[in-house]
């Protein structure tokens, strides 16, 4: 009984509010209720730039900004980027086919209140040895929604310290480098939501997960050690809720289950989760028993977390397909996964240098024109006049409407919304 009391309090903490806004429609999870830039400056980056006025690395340099885009493209970075708190980094304004950070990564360390959507940061070999494409070691009420992360050094997306109510949904995490190809290191302080995600060529943590976790209606493909590690047989106490998720076997798979590492410190509830393990093209998986799990502390009814979106396991497939990463513009590398997924079994493997790829690195991302913002508020001023505000008065970015939202947030969501890539793109 000692044992769940402080797990009882560390959910109070996390959870104690459900009666804040979310950070968009559709924000789900424990970091849902993240404010981002809301209320804040207006940042446009001009220039594909590593530094300096204009750039990326600026643009989240200071705190309480939303981030827009002018420019489309590749940035390469040379140095680790550092985003600040209070930032909404809208990738979904960049014209073209949209944003693509490369490099040595970001760190979202003490990025407290972060909305990240639309943007796709690749690490690779011109990465720092021993780095993640991104980290967070400190920090509260983050989310990251259809973000596109891969070859990471040392994980790819890795979590790990005083790390409280974060949301990681409709991403892709891809293709760790070998020589320590990992997905994902998942060991907060508080609660993380891992929602409609694709974890594919990674070599194993498709997560490796610690603590109190959700992980909804995600697909696994082509791990070969290890799909979601269950706590790796720490000491440590875990809770977890894993539900509507499919594992799909890969070339590289082997025998490896998709549920592995745990024992009776790993609290688990489950159901619905299912396993392809045959290779053969066609999605015809089998449900995942409860003998397979490995040792675990049954639970018989679901934490109480905050409430998400749940679909079977297949729908869950499907919506991968057409929605999964910064699917505004789908790229080369995302629809080169993709292809590997829809393979089923037929191809995929995990890399150690991502130049021997057909795309040779991130590929071409092309650049477009920016619409017209005489007032720089980061909305269009054809947008401005077809919803009742000023072209010329910037402070209107920021009027409220009934939800709470602002009439910027308005905008950024309106480019989103319901979007979706068709299954032939």
């Amino acid at each position: 009984m000692n044992k769940i009391v402080p797990f009882v309090l560390a959910l109070l903490v996390t959870t104690m509010s459900y009666a804040q806004q979310l950070a968009f429609p559709g924000a789900e999870g424990f970091g849902r209720f993240a404010t981002g830039g809301r209320g804040g400056e207006v940042y446009k980056v001009t220039n594909l730039d590593d530094s300096g006025p204009g750039s990326f690395r600026d643009a989240v340099s200071q705190p309480n900004r939303t981030v827009i885009f002018e420019v489309g493209g590749v940035i390469r970075i040379h140095s680790r980027i550092i985003v600040k708190e209070n930032i909404t980094i809208a990738g979904q304004t960049a014209p073209g086919e949209g944003i693509t950070v490369y490099g040595n990564g970001l760190s979202f360390t003490e990025a407290n209140n972060s909305i990240t959507r639309y943007i796709r940061i690749r690490m690779g070999k011109v990465g720092d040895k021993g780095k993640d494409a991104v980290s967070i070691a400190t920090g509260h009420d983050m989310i990251f929604d259809h973000v596109s992360i891969s070859w990471g050094r040392d994980g790819t997306f890795d979590l790990n310290g005083d790390v409280k109510d974060v949301t990681l949904q409709h991403s892709i995490i891809g293709q760790g480098l070998q020589t320590h190809s990992t997905g994902g290191l998942i060991q907060p302080s508080g609660g993380v939501s891992i929602l409609n995600c694709l974890w594919i060529n990674n070599h194993t943590r498709n997560p490796k997960v610690k603590g109190i976790n959700q992980y909804v209606n995600n697909v696994v493909y082509n791990w070969a050690v290890a799909g979601y590690i269950q706590g790796g047989g720490s000491a440590r106490m875990s809770y977890a809720n894993v539900i509507g998720n499919y594992f799909i076997a890969g070339p590289e798979t082997g025998d490896t289950p998709p549920f592995n590492r745990s024992n009776e410190n790993f609290h688990l509830y489950a159901r619905d989760n299912w396993y392809d393990g045959n290779r053969n093209g066609k999605l015809d998986g089998k449900l995942v028993e409860r003998d397979t799990y490995e040792p675990v502390s049954w639970m018989e009814k679901p934490y109480d977390y905050p409430s998400v979106t749940i679909t079977p396991a297949l729908a869950a497939y499907q919506s991968v397909l057409s929605k999964v990463g910064a699917s505004h513009h789908r790229d080369e590398v995302d629809q080169f996964l993709i292809d590997d997924l829809k393979s089923l079994g037929k191809t995929g493997k995990t890399i150690s240098d991502e130049m021997a790829l057909p795309m040779k690195g991130p590929g071409r991302v092309k650049g477009g024109k920016a619409p017209i913002d005489r007032d720089g508020d980061g909305m269009p001023d054809q947008y401005e006049q077809n919803n009742g505000l000023d072209p010329e008065d910037a402070t209107d970015r920021n009027r409220t409407d009934k939800y709470g939202y602002t009439a910027l947030e308005n905008y950024l969501n309106a480019l989103v919304n319901d979007r979706s890539v068709s299954l032939n793109e």
